[in-house]
């Protein structure tokens, strides 16, 4: 590119300075693939890991007969950490890894966070990706629940009270949150290390902290600027809030094949309804491949 030369827009701007990490992730090979058969990359939400999705993900790959790839975004899992934590950054590493183990066209699933992540790499590149599953969170700027920062300050308590037992730091974090399989989840980030005394996270927990108004913003603002048109799957917990039905014209703007599908159950679709879940995102690339066969 020339001196002269500007970028068409702001996002492709920012990629020219982009610093992409090396993400860590597990391969779900099914016992035989189908040939033809797009690869499914998986990105967990926030505070979450590759290990959330393990079992979701084997199920996937062995009733879909596809290999199914499931990340550890940055800052998260054994992924390297890293200052910039935002969505364009994350979707970054998601591009570079999708180029660097070359999948051909994959079916991007994200929960929450990496909802956000998958329709950022769907809006940027929509021609590396055959089809998207959503789950609850849009593309839009919203203001997190106010339990992340709440689970920011009871990690932050754990690691100051120096606690060597998971029962101790379980009882801090009951002051943040009584749901025991949240409390649970938020502490499969707790770890020793033989450098460090007692158990700490291995989350970097001042890094997430700073981007949490980050992770509600959206890098698209305006649906003529970029859109998808590949085959999108949105699903929702019918107890939760972050995908309200006054965003759905939106949604039809940004992805105008969406489709939605409706899950009782909270924000945690995956964890709370897994069966439900597998169907519909089943159900959704069956059809897809029907038509495209």
């Amino acid at each position: 590119m020339s001196r002269l030369q500007k970028p068409r827009n702001r996002h492709a701007f920012q990629r020219l300075f982009k610093r992409q990490l090396s993400l860590a992730y597990n391969l779900h090979e099914p016992a035989k693939a189908e040939e033809g058969r797009a690869p499914l990359i998986f990105l967990h939400g926030l505070f979450g890991s590759k290990q959330n999705n393990r079992s979701i993900s084997k199920a996937l790959a062995r009733d879909l007969k596809r290999p199914v790839y499931a990340l550890d975004l940055r800052n998260h899992g054994e992924s390297p950490h890293d200052p910039t934590h935002t969505y364009s950054a994350m979707a970054d590493d998601v591009e570079e890894f999708i180029s660097k183990h070359k999948i051909h066209v994959p079916v991007m699933i994200g929960h929450s966070m990496g909802a956000k992540v998958a329709m950022t790499v769907a809006l940027r590149s929509p021609k590396t990706v055959s089809a998207l599953v959503p789950v609850d969170n849009a593309p839009v700027d919203a203001s997190l629940s106010s339990n992340f920062p709440k689970y920011i300050q009871g990690m932050r308590e754990i690691e100051e009270a120096g606690t060597d037992k998971r029962s101790e730091a379980d009882t801090i974090l009951k002051k943040y949150e009584e749901a025991l399989p949240i409390r649970q989840f938020l502490l499969t980030n707790l770890t020793t290390s033989p450098i460090r005394e007692h158990l700490h996270f291995r989350i970097p927990i001042k890094i997430l902290a700073a981007s949490l108004d980050n992770m509600g913003d959206f890098p698209f603002k305006d649906p003529d600027e970029a859109r998808y048109d590949g085959p999108t799957l949105f699903i929702r917990g019918t107890k939760s809030h972050y995908v309200a039905d006054d965003v759905l014209p939106l949604i039809g703007r940004f992805f105008p094949r969406f489709e939605l599908r409706d899950i009782e159950s909270g924000h945690w679709v995956i964890s709370e309804k897994p069966n439900e879940f597998k169907e519909a995102v089943e159900d959704f690339l069956r059809e897809k491949e029907s038509r495209d066969d």
